[in-house]
Parts: structure tokens; C-alpha cells; sequence
């Protein structure tokens, strides 16, 4: 650090947070099986799909639509119940590339593809194997 550089302290009107108290509340609060954050999926018929974000206060943080095109990932998670981390470890690739994929940044390759496919038709077949 250059000697021009001044460490910066709290205010004294500013109450300084504690995250490791933070951290362990929400850990606690997991463990006894509450949420935070809870994504529903509702399929259109025009192929889209809606997802809706509602916080554990019941709050609706999103509400948007998935394009068909981009419905095909939302549609396989969905539909096993899965979350994302349980999902992508099934399919075999990173929880940021699934992310990726239902934010439609990027597009599944061909092999990733089929087997979402078979995830949306067929979810008690992947539910069977994350068991």
C-alpha cells in the first residue's frame, strides 16, 4: 500500500455486521429445512415457460418468462425437483455451466442436449439415479 493510502473505518453511526453470525443463522436455518429463495416452474403451452422467484417472506423477487428455445434446461431441473447443484453434479457438469444454460448464455452440447431431453420426458429415470 502506497503511504497516501487510508485504511477506512466504520462510522461511529454505522453498526459493523457480523457474517459469521450471519453465515451460521442461515446454515442453521437450512438444516432445519427453511428457505430463503424457492423457484416454481410453470410450463405454458406455447412451449415457455414461467418461473417464478418467491422469498421465504413471501415476497415475489422474479417473475419472467423462458423462451421455448431457452426452456428446454428449466424444463428437465424442473421437472426431477432437483436443485441446481444436484442437477448439474448429475448431469455431469459444473453448477456455473448449468446456470449458464437456464440464463441462456450458453447452449448445451449436442450429447448435454439429448440427455436433458431425456430428463424432461422422463424425470423418474434421473430422479432414480440421484437416489
Amino acid at each position: 500500500m502506497s503511504s497516501n493510502a487510508k485504511k477506512s473505518k466504520p462510522s461511529a453511526g454505522k453498526k459493523k455486521r457480523d457474517l459469521n453470525t450471519e453465515l451460521l443463522q442461515a446454515l442453521d436455518e437450512m438444516k432445519r429445512g427453511k428457505w430463503a429463495r424457492k423457484t416454481e416452474f410453470f410450463p405454458k403451452s406455447d412451449g415457455s415457460i414461467r418461473r417464478v422467484i418467491t422469498r421465504s417472506d413471501g415476497t415475489v423477487e422474479k417473475d419472467h418468462i423462458i423462451p421455448a428455445e431457452e426452456a428446454l434446461v428449466a424444463a428437465a431441473r424442473a421437472a426431477t425437483g432437483l436443485s441446481q447443484a444436484a442437477f448439474a453434479k448429475l448431469l455431469g457438469v459444473s453448477v456455473r455451466t448449468l446456470q449458464e444454460w437456464e440464463q441462456g448464455r450458453k447452449v448445451p452440447s449436442g450429447a448435454a442436449a439429448t440427455l436433458l431431453k431425456v430428463a424432461a420426458r422422463h424425470p423418474k429415470v434421473l430422479k432414480e439415479l440421484a437416489a
